[in-house]
């Protein structure tokens, strides 16, 4: 799977109440979600976020509560991927669940500036810098690869069922 996009740059300990404020937490819709995401933490953010953007962050990204609304969110917001230096446990998983690939990466935090190009293969656990600087990756075991591939947790445990079925 290859991802190309902007980086949209946050530091470090972005929380789950700065991605989704609690007080939308009262609908699932990914749209309404996708409206109020990180309106808290860098008011006009519907302006850089652009379909296909990459949410690129230091240590810490995604802790706070264990809401399944922050990686829906970001995913809605037209985020295609995130990338940080290390994420909270339970928004790794939730982020997986829902089909938004987010990726580790040592020190990224410092080599990306808002707006630079970057390029990312899941399947060689590579991601492409500006200048043509490569920091290598842990790819996804197959069985994550194809949780995403399919958009998530349950698409993908439907078709596989639907494949059972054959």
């Amino acid at each position: 799977m290859q991802i190309n996009g902007r980086a949209v740059v946050f530091g470090n300990d972005v929380n789950t109440d700065e991605i989704i404020p609690a007080r939308y937490l009262v609908t699932t819709d990914p749209i309404e979600l996708a409206a109020h995401c990180m309106e808290d933490a860098r008011p006009g953010f519907e302006t850089v976020a652009h379909a296909g953007s990459i949410m690129v962050a230091g240590r810490n990204f995604g802790c706070g509560s264990s809401r399944e609304h922050a990686p829906i969110a970001l995913k809605a917001a037209g985020f295609s991927c995130v990338v940080a230096e290390s994420f909270a446990r339970i928004f790794f998983r939730n982020a997986i669940n829902i089909g938004l690939p987010i990726v580790e990466a040592t020190g990224v935090a410092e080599r990306v500036a808002e707006g630079d190009e970057l390029g990312i293969d899941l399947e060689k656990g590579l991601l492409f810098l500006p200048g043509g600087e490569q920091v290598t990756l842990s790819p996804y075991p197959p069985f994550m690869e194809a949780i995403i591939a399919e958009g998530g947790w349950m698409p993908y445990l439907l078709s596989t069922h639907e494949r059972e079925e054959t």
